[in-house]
């Protein structure tokens, strides 16, 4: 493990050299650093566990994702550190009508960035919170300047959350348009190869080498959507997130394009199989929007299925040492059953139509990245409850529908990172990169003024 000089955010230093020096590649003279999840040949991935380390070999192929930003020009100089498995988080909640009265723990992907066997890797901006997870050391490495940018994964957030809390940029890809070939899978019908930057020019660089789109000209967005209910239950004001973002879109699109929408009414009325995921408890609680909450456990349930395949052969056969709170979600995992998941990727499918109609052609849709600053280090997780259960109910919006999202750092707000998300449609990659690099110098110059 790499010492604590560098925020304790590297498994370990080595040096991979692009393939070529040519001054024309587009990522010359970068460097670049991979969460531990993904292949690089001659080193063991070791997927946040040291027992998932001692029980594989050494990879012998390098990821593609991994590849070709050496081959694009950018020097790789560590795997970071990640949660285990990719899982810690958790919260209670219970399910449809045939399960009204059962609450059942239901097994979140991570979003802290603690890990029991390898530390914490320190938040660059606040060292008292949480970096976010479970891309933690990805996004560290970038907020501490140790490297340009680097490659992370987010199944249920794991880009998105670690950005916002570093106070960088994390991209979030269409689902399925960026290589998982080479990475440890979580849940295949949401796992996605994201990345960070300091600035949205080499966010967008590294996409036009990631994403496999032909370059394309700046797009002028038709609409600018803001999901007013998402935005209502922030733990800081309202106005010191969405107003730095609505005159940065007045002063360079005009202000006709701006719209408003109540978010949970629309998608209640347009996903009718929303209603297999409804209970009681999401209905009642005052800080859930019903049809999102619903949304997140459809989201969860299907991801601790995809899970248990994907792994229950190893953890029962190994009987790993796992973090508290985690040895218990895992092995619940493992029992989870088919019985609701071709209803899950009915609602999938059923919700992504929704979307596309609800933002057309080059449509935005304006949400938090999450409910507010990243919370302190070692917070009692029964006092996170609410927080996490409204973080992954906007986090699975772009999860569910497979619709690319970037988180955009607004600076700070009580010394603490705050953050936006900007929505688009599946493959509409591209036309977000060049927006948001468009849209940034005039979101600098109202942070600075706000």
């Amino acid at each position: 493990m790499a010492k604590a000089s560098d925020y304790g955010a590297f498994m370990e230093k080595f040096t991979l050299l692009p393939g070529s020096s040519s001054h024309e590649l587009p990522l010359i003279g970068l460097t670049f650093a991979v969460k531990d999840i993904f292949d690089v040949d001659g080193y063991v991935t070791g997927f946040g566990n040291p027992d998932w380390a001692r029980t594989h070999q050494a990879a012998v192929m390098t990821a593609p994702s991994v590849s070709a930003v050496l081959e694009a020009g950018a020097t790789c100089v560590g795997k970071t550190v990640m949660d285990e498995m990719a899982y810690s988080a958790f919260a209670k909640t219970a399910y449809g009508s045939q399960m009204d009265n059962v609450a059942e723990m239901v097994l979140f992907g991570s979003i802290n960035g603690e890990n029991k066997h390898y530390g914490t890797p320190t938040n660059p901006i606040a060292s008292d919170r949480v970096p976010g997870g479970s891309s933690s050391g990805s996004a560290v490495a970038v907020g501490a300047m140790l490297v340009d940018f680097s490659l992370g994964t987010d199944t249920g957030g794991s880009v998105r959350v670690p950005a916002s809390y570093c106070g960088i940029f994390g991209f979030r890809p269409s689902h399925g348009v960026v290589s998982t070939t080479g990475v440890t899978p979580m849940a295949q019908s949401f796992d996605t190869v994201g990345w960070f930057a300091r600035d949205p020019e080499i966010l967008n660089r590294v996409g036009k080498v990631l994403l496999p789109f032909p370059d394309v000209n700046p797009v002028k967005p038709t609409q600018f959507i803001i999901a007013e209910d998402c935005f209502r239950n922030l733990s800081i004001p309202i106005d010191r997130v969405t107003q730095v973002l609505v005159k940065s879109v007045q002063k360079l699109f005009g202000s006709d394009i701006i719209k408003h929408v109540i978010l949970g009414d629309y998608v209640e009325e347009k996903v009718t199989s929303l209603k297999h995921f409804t209970s009681k408890e999401n209905q009642t609680q005052e800080y859930n929007i019903p049809s999102l909450a619903a949304l997140s456990s459809a989201m969860r349930l299907l991801q601790r299925y995809e899970f248990k395949n994907n792994h229950e052969e190893w953890v029962r056969a190994v009987q790993p040492d796992l973090g508290p709170g985690i040895r218990e979600r895992v092995w619940e995992a493992l029992g989870e059953t088919d019985e609701k998941i071709d209803a899950c990727q009915y609602l999938k499918t059923e919700f992504r139509s929704a979307l596309t109609d609800l933002l057309g052609d080059s449509g935005v849709l304006v949400l938090p990245t999450v409910p507010g600053p990243p919370p302190k280090l070692q917070t009692d997780p029964s006092t996170l409850e609410s927080f996490r259960a409204q973080a992954f109910s906007l986090l699975s919006i772009s999860g569910v529908s497979g619709f690319c999202q970037v988180s955009i750092p607004l600076g700070l707000h009580d010394n603490l990172p705050v953050a936006v998300s900007l929505l688009a449609r599946h493959g509409s990659d591209c036309f977000l990169l060049n927006l948001v690099q468009t849209l940034y110098g005039s979101i600098k110059e109202q942070v600075g003024s706000s």
